[in-house]
């Protein structure tokens, strides 16, 4: 006689093994991604630790206005891993991707559209996208929330400016409805917690995402089309302005880009996640035969005339190779004044450098790169020139048009195997993975923009840095630093890589600062990263960074002067004969210093407002 206990033993545990059928948790368990169907809206959360990260919100896509994510029907889950290295340009020369997924099979049943919501969950981050097969041209749309615990304070920043705007730092009440958000928005859990950042990744072919507060601790996905035009954009391009805010269509399947949420319980978690780039696709060999170590791809520190003097000459800019190789920098970057040139003196200017081992870009407006015809024209009179490279600028928008744009302009290049740096740009999303001849990116308020830049310097880090590469064009020694110190200004070079790091400062204005030989030193690309404790977002940032095993130590201090130590644990065995530059009483000087230093040792570091620190270890 069968026992009846035995069904209604079955039936109490289902409900909890359906449950966890529709989680997803990172390697070591401490992230977890959780799907609720309990409503007829597809739900899901984010956790940390076992406390909420992204408390339950609703999910929303749609087609053609038709919304999927209700009267939804969930099929199969295929479970997948991924762990795998690769190498990398950044605050770290090899990535590691690990994590668990899982492919949701769902099926909207009043139009029996069926489609994928792929999850993936690491140890430092949670991201998702939507598949949607089909034929014929669609338009796709998204209002997902991501709703915040209560206590939680956010660093936002608006749409005015595109990617070039002043992160804020507001208490969620702060928030009004309707107020814009730019990813990455990083926030500081409350309790400890930790803290999170959302923004998203491998975007291609598909508009970009901002972020929509509601008012009640929530953040709505809106696409491109139906973000406000930025100030540059209306500027440059108000013939544009209509037909950029009418939604994208897209022919055949539909791949979302993935939404992102970083999640770390300290800063250094956080800065070093690699889960934007491991979710781009990786090179194509055809392209890049050695993908990142492809022979002509080469990160390097760059000259610049355009914020501290210089003439747009072939003399001028003879001279700017010259002093860039008396720096052992690689790279001279030409503003736009090159055009007026005759293309012999541009191969003049580039056989010249060449011979002193430094490689030419040139600027370029996107708006004269919209064709075939205009890239081949372009790319072709670089190759001819022996050119290595071309900074592209002002696309100001993130309609689906101009994200289109970008790849087919990095594509061209790379045919041409030029490298690429891109301004008056968007954030990046681990494109710079898929596109190793893309080394420059700016989508960030930097030195072009206007002061105060202190609180906004120690900030960058764990905002707008955590999506990936940034053209900050750092140091200044002039007028322009405002609110800063000399010995800011050169951190900055530290905080702010990328494989092209470009400098603001003249190059003969470096060579005559005490700073020089620091500078000298600063490599563009690190082997490993250390965010150091007295690190706090917009006070302070203390950023410890290794190249081979010369180790260096950047601190960019806030509004409020105060004192740090610093903690040398992070050094390896052994006696470092150590150089620091420290504030001196004027903001317009340093003080230097050469010291002995182990591991077992600690730094006593005074700043005044806008102040800073470097510091170089070698063994």
């Amino acid at each position: 006689m069968r026992s009846p206990i035995l069904p209604a033993l079955v039936a109490a545990c289902l409900p909890s093994l359906l449950a966890q059928d529709l989680v997803v948790a990172g390697p070591s368990g401490a992230i977890r991604f959780a799907l609720d169907t309990s409503s007829p809206r597809l739900h899901f959360s984010v956790s940390l630790r076992g406390k909420p990260a992204v408390e339950t919100s609703p999910l929303e896509i749609s087609i053609d206005g038709q919304d999927l994510s209700t009267n939804v029907t969930v099929g199969p889950v295929d479970r997948f891993q991924t762990d795998l290295t690769y190498p990398w340009h950044g605050p770290y020369s090899e990535a590691r991707d690990r994590s668990n997924g899982a492919r949701f099979h769902l099926t909207h049943r009043p139009s029996e559209t069926r489609y994928v919501l792929e999850v993936r969950v690491a140890d430092d981050a949670v991201a998702f996208r939507h598949t949607i097969p089909g034929t014929g041209r669609r338009i796709p749309d998204e209002a997902t929330l991501f709703r915040l615990p209560e206590g939680s304070v956010a660093w936002t920043h608006d749409t005015d400016d595109h990617y070039e705007s002043e992160f804020r730092r507001q208490g969620l009440p702060a928030i009004a409805p309707g107020e814009w958000a730019l990813p990455p928005l990083t926030v500081r859990l409350p309790r400890d917690t930790g803290f999170l950042a959302i923004t998203e990744a491998a975007l291609r072919a598909y508009s970009g995402m901002g972020l929509q507060a509601d008012g009640q601790r929530g953040f709505r996905i809106r696409l491109g089309h139906a973000i406000p035009a930025s100030y540059p954009f209306r500027l440059r391009y108000s013939n544009l302005v209509d037909r950029l805010s009418q939604p994208a269509a897209i022919s055949g399947l539909i791949t979302t880009p993935w939404r992102v949420v970083l999640l770390a319980p300290d800063l250094n978690t956080l800065v070093n996640s690699p889960m934007i780039h491991n979710l781009a696709p990786p090179p194509d060999p055809s392209l890049f035969p050695e993908g990142l170590r492809t022979a002509w791809i080469k990160p390097g520190r760059a000259v610049w005339s355009y914020l501290d003097g210089g003439r747009g000459t072939l003399d001028g800019m003879k001279e700017f190779s010259r002093l860039a190789s008396d720096l052992g920098f690689e790279y001279n970057v030409l503003e736009g004044f090159w055009s007026r040139w005759p293309e012999s003196d541009l191969t003049e200017l580039t056989a010249w450098s060449r011979r002193l081992g430094v490689g030419i870009f040139l600027w370029k407006h996107s708006r004269d790169l919209r064709t075939p015809a205009q890239l081949k024209e372009f790319f072709s009179l670089c190759n001819r020139t022996g050119v290595v490279g071309a900074k592209i600028d002002f696309f100001d928008h993130e309609h689906k048009d101009i994200i289109d744009l970008y790849e087919t302009i990095l594509r061209s290049a790379a045919e041409h195997k030029l490298l690429i740096d891109f301004h008056g740009s968007n954030k990046p999303t681990g494109l710079e993975r898929t596109w190793p001849n893309l080394v420059g990116w700016e989508g960030i308020r930097g030195m072009e923009s206007r002061p105060p830049y202190a609180q906004h310097d120690a900030t960058l880090p764990f905002t707008r840095m955590l999506a990936g590469l940034a053209d900050y064009t750092p140091t200044h020694f002039g007028r322009r630093m405002a609110d800063t110190t000399w010995a800011h200004q050169v951190a900055n070079a530290i905080l702010f890589p990328a494989p092209l790091l470009v400098y603001a400062a003249h190059p003969a204005n470096i060579l005559g600062n005490p700073t020089a030989p620091m500078i000298r030193g600063i490599p563009a690309t690190w082997d490993q990263t250390v965010v150091l404790p007295p690190s706090d977002i917009g006070e302070v940032a203390v950023l410890a960074r290794r190249k081979k095993d010369t180790w260096f130590i950047a601190a960019a201090n806030g509004v409020y002067a105060r004192t740090i130590r610093l903690d040398l644990s992070f050094l390896g065995e052994g006696s470092y004969q150590a150089f620091l530059i420290r504030d001196a009483p004027g903001a317009a000087d340093v003080k230097t210093e050469h010291l002995t230093l182990r591991r077992t040792d600690s730094l006593d570091v005074t700043m005044p407002s806008g102040g800073g620190f470097v510091a170089r270890f070698q063994p």
